[in-house]
């Protein structure tokens, strides 16, 4: 009884329910708290962003690297309501269907196409197909794996392994996916990276690095904050209900050797370097006050019968306190 008092309190005033189906990785130096999709009971069942992965917390060293950043009232449906090292699909087959029709989000399923619009992120969809998820969890990791047919001709099975390296600091996304369907998969993925590095609020503490020169423009570009040589650094602190955005950090080649990003909080000296392995497609990059996210994209084309891989690394650091 006290339990579900609890949890009616906790949906009263908009905060999470603790109990959501999880686990914890470690590998002795990293340790990790990810929560497992669950269509019934899970932290998040948005028709945005893929389920696997979702990671509340990642500690190394005695540093937070991952948190709740989103301040806005709970519900699991909402788009962003969402943490950690966290990837979205862009929309597969919606302009070939009517009104009615499925459409595909590659790690959350087949979603009903409501209107003749475009494919908005920001609007909870109807999952007509959720597919199947399997999940394996083991000391270091957890292998998740995504299977779903029939929508519309499209079909994948996509596995997904969040792991620790063993004896370092390292954390890795395997991807595969697999078109089991008759048409081919045309999609672009990136990860958002909601960085929450020991709290610090997004401002000239919180330093991201490129390997190249860069440029930008956009909303709070050249005043809040600048694209200046190889970093985007901030001039300010962002106030509550603020935020920064460019669609098009420029700079980069059609190279894996760029799509290699440092941030780092210059206060405390928690940093992370961020290694991709495909070439990027484009480079989105938005903040708020609670949290700093270079979004990284590459491009996948995946014909009827073959499969595509491609993988993420996180090497986090710590220099000395000052």
């Amino acid at each position: 009884m006290k339990k579900q008092l609890a949890i009616l309190l906790c949906l009263s005033l908009g905060f999470p329910v603790p109990d959501y189906p999880s686990a914890t990785i470690s590998n002795g130096l990293i340790t990790a708290k990810l929560h497992l999709p669950d269509a019934n009971n899970g932290y998040y069942r948005g028709t945005r962003f893929d389920w696997s992965g979702v990671m509340p917390d990642l500690q190394y060293k005695g540093h937070r690297y991952f948190d709740v950043w989103n301040t806005r009232p709970y519900t699991p449906t909402l788009h962003d309501a969402i943490t950690g090292p966290v990837e979205e699909f862009t929309a597969v087959g919606i302009d070939e269907v009517p009104v009615g029709g499925a459409f595909l989000k590659i790690g959350v399923g087949g979603l009903v196409k409501p209107d003749d619009g475009s494919y908005t992120f920001t609007k909870n969809y109807e999952i007509k197909n959720p597919g199947k998820w399997k999940v394996k969890s083991k000391k270091d990791r957890v292998d998740f794996t995504h299977k779903i047919s029939d929508v519309n001709g499209y079909g994948y099975e996509y596995h997904k392994m969040v792991k620790l390296t063993r004896d370092k600091p390292e954390l890795v996304l395997e991807h595969s996916l697999k078109n089991t369907g008759s048409k081919t998969i045309e999609t672009s993925t990136y990860n958002h990276n909601f960085f929450v590095i020991d709290g610090e609020p997004t401002g000239p503490n919180i330093e991201t690095t490129f390997p190249f020169e860069t440029s930008a423009e956009g909303k709070g570009f050249g005043t809040i904050v600048e694209a200046r040589g190889r970093q985007v650094v901030y001039n300010r602190e962002l106030e509550e209900k603020e935020n920064i955005i460019t669609l098009s950090l420029e700079g980069f080649k059609n190279t894996p050797d760029d799509y290699r990003i440092h941030i780092k909080n210059t206060k405390t000296g928690a940093g992370v370097k961020i290694d991709g392995d495909r070439p990027l497609e484009k480079i989105v990059f938005w903040a708020c006050r609670t949290t700093s996210c270079p979004e990284p994209y590459i491009k996948l084309s995946v014909k009827p019968g073959e499969t595509v891989r491609w993988n993420i690394r996180y090497a986090f650091e710590v220099e000395s306190e000052k």
